[in-house]
């Protein structure tokens, strides 16, 4: 057997409508418990007020569970039992139940009487605690809150704006102007907080390119040119004709500098741009600029070309032809010298050894490691050249009688040669009985002229034969640079001008100092590289072992994923400070003297 309870309300004209709902079980609940098989919202009515249990033959028995009663036919009363078929009245607080039977259900219809009777409408009883009826009406205290919004932060705005001269020279306290700020400024324009009208030149108009460019002269300029940009665009869809057509009617014009730079989101550094703001042109630009020599790109992590790198092809003339190569050429670098890594980076071979032997002087190890040749900038994002008098010169030494040879000059190193015998030997000749080098002013008391005629012949050949010695294999200079014979006497022999690029991925940006918790070989095989024309520099698979792209590891697992935008790398402005000098500073560049420009290539 079942019960029915049958909801009943009254609508202002007297309507019943009755919301019915069925329950399957021996006893229900009756209680103000909104957990309550019969809810009545009645402070009188306890939680847990009252059960009706199910008895044999349709009977039914009502129990009180608290010590407040209810009213059956009039009376109070804590328990009775009652036959369905015959019918009851039950009143719980202001709540009336009859109790009726139609074949197997009972029948439970549930009103609230007051409302009923009350002629002034329905009585709801949250509506007896509060001050309702003291208000005025929800329209109108609509409207009034509307007007107020109105007034203070619109209205009082544009007055006080109005009415003062700039922020400047305003008087210390609040004005009400200062509501329309949506938060501080960032680090980069901390020094423009009190001077709104920097930036916001005109009333109610989205801050334009010319305020930008005011203070970003040099650094900020477009990605390409406008028409090319547009080529590149995707096209725009409905919703994005609709977003341009909000942004031109109120003077937000499409392509400013705010789309990217947004402003006033806290006191801290400006946030990178997000990724789909690249990807929305390159991860399918090769479908609409197909002359393009761009590969398509949406993710680091998933879809990312192999780096290209800017490799010296020959250097000719005092000048630098280069060109980019992909790293999946294993390309190679024509930088003119002879240096082999693995054999520097050694551990137990020559180098090695003379490292020990000068550690105690030097400080250095059991080996020489990386750091010992190279000097980081000074900011850290990239290292200097190597020089030889710094870098090099402790164990390849070109001392020669307590004097330096001028490191890579031909012409002075042999007129070093030649003064240091011409001035005296290293040896004395066997026939003047000496060997120790002569004093200063010694040799014109001692030599008669006959003797001073064979020393300097013998002077003169010992100073060829050291001259021959220093540029053949073996000699100090063979062992690291390419060498050419010259029919010049003064300087027989020229070098290959050797050439040490700052930076080879030019469209990137790379920092050592990011990556100074890595090792050099984590990312560098130098310990394998046996030739100076290897370019040791990593390639894609190698950074995505930590750098995974904007979302997370998508291409494999990493250990310790590195979220990395395109803007971790690339410079949307490509301006002085980054991968790619910009094409107003490359025009300066071609203006310049042919013998010191460096020619770049444009493929």
């Amino acid at each position: 057997m079942t019960f029915t309870i049958r909801q009943i309300s009254r609508t202002s004209d007297g309507r019943e409508i009755v919301r019915a709902s069925n329950v399957d079980a021996p006893s229900i609940k009756i209680g103000r418990d909104a957990a309550s098989d019969i809810h009545l919202a009645d402070l009188a009515v306890e939680l847990h007020h009252a059960t009706i249990t199910l008895l044999a033959d349709g009977q039914v028995r009502v129990t009180s569970e608290t010590d407040r009663d209810f009213a059956l036919n009039g009376r109070s009363i804590s328990s009775a039992d009652l036959d369905a078929a015959k019918g009851a009245e039950l009143v719980f607080g202001s709540h009336r139940l009859t109790l009726s039977k139609d074949g197997g259900v009972i029948i439970i219809g549930v009103e609230r009487f007051e409302a009923v009777s009350d002629s002034a409408g329905e009585k709801e009883e949250i509506g007896l605690f509060t001050l309702n009826g003291l208000l005025a009406g929800r329209r109108m205290q609509a409207w009034s809150f509307i007007a107020t919004v109105l007034a203070l932060f619109l209205a009082w705005p544009i007055y006080t704006y109005a009415t003062t001269a700039g922020l400047k020279n305003r008087t210390a306290g609040f004005h009400a102007d200062e509501t329309w700020n949506s938060g501080p400024l960032s680090k980069a324009h901390a020094k423009l907080a009190n001077d709104c009208q920097a930036c916001h030149t005109e009333k109610f108009v989205a801050v334009t390119d010319n305020s930008c460019r005011a203070c970003h002269k040099n650094d900020a300029h477009d990605h390409s040119t406008k028409v090319r940009l547009a080529q590149a665009a995707i096209p725009v869809d409905f919703g994005g004709k609709v977003k341009s057509f909000f942004k031109s009617t109120f003077n937000k014009p499409e392509g400013g500098c705010v789309d990217c730079h947004t402003e006033h989101e806290g006191e801290g550094y400006l946030q990178p741009t997000k990724q789909a703001f690249c990807t929305d042109c390159h991860s399918t630009l090769k479908e609409r600029l197909t002359d393009t020599k761009l590969a398509n790109a949406s993710d680091f992590g998933t879809d990312h070309p192999q780096f290209q790198v800017t490799a010296t092809v020959k250097v000719e003339n005092g000048l630098r032809f280069f060109r980019r190569i992909s790293l999946d050429a294993k390309p190679t670098e024509n930088n003119g010298l002879i240096f082999p890594h693995d054999i520097h980076l050694a551990k137990g071979k020559g180098v090695a050894r003379m490292a020990q032997t000068m550690r105690g002087e030097q400080g250095w190890g059991a080996s020489l490691v990386c750091k010992d040749c190279h000097t980081p900038s000074k900011d850290g994002h990239r290292f200097q050249p190597v020089d030889m008098e710094k870098d090099c010169q402790a164990c390849h030494s070109l001392g020669i009688g307590g004097n330096t040879l001028k490191h890579a000059e031909p012409g002075r190193v042999v007129a070093q040669i030649r003064s240091f015998y011409a001035s005296g030997p290293a040896y004395r000749p066997a026939s003047l009985g000496e060997t120790a080098r002569r004093r200063p002013g010694e040799y014109a008391a001692v030599e008669t002229a006959q003797d001073y005629a064979i020393g300097s012949r013998i002077f003169q050949g010992q100073a060829s034969e050291a001259i021959r010695g220093v540029f053949a294999k073996g000699g100090a200079c063979y062992d690291c640079h390419i060498i050419t014979p010259t029919p010049s006497r003064g300087a027989p022999v020229s070098f290959k001008q050797v050439v040490q690029p700052a930076r080879y991925m030019k469209k990137g940006w790379f920092d050592h100092n990011a990556h100074k918790e890595e090792t050099c070989e984590s990312c560098h095989a130098a310990t394998k590289s046996a030739k100076a024309t290897d370019l040791l520099l990593p390639g894609i698979s190698t950074c995505r072992n930590c750098h995974v792209g904007e979302n997370g590891g998508k291409l494999k697992p990493v250990k310790d994923p590195l979220a990395s935008s395109c803007a971790l790398c690339h410079d949307y402005h490509l301006d002085t400070k980054a991968p790619w000098r910009s094409k107003l500073k490359q025009k300066r560049l071609d203006r310049r003297p042919k013998a010191k420009t460096t020619i770049p290539s444009r493929n």
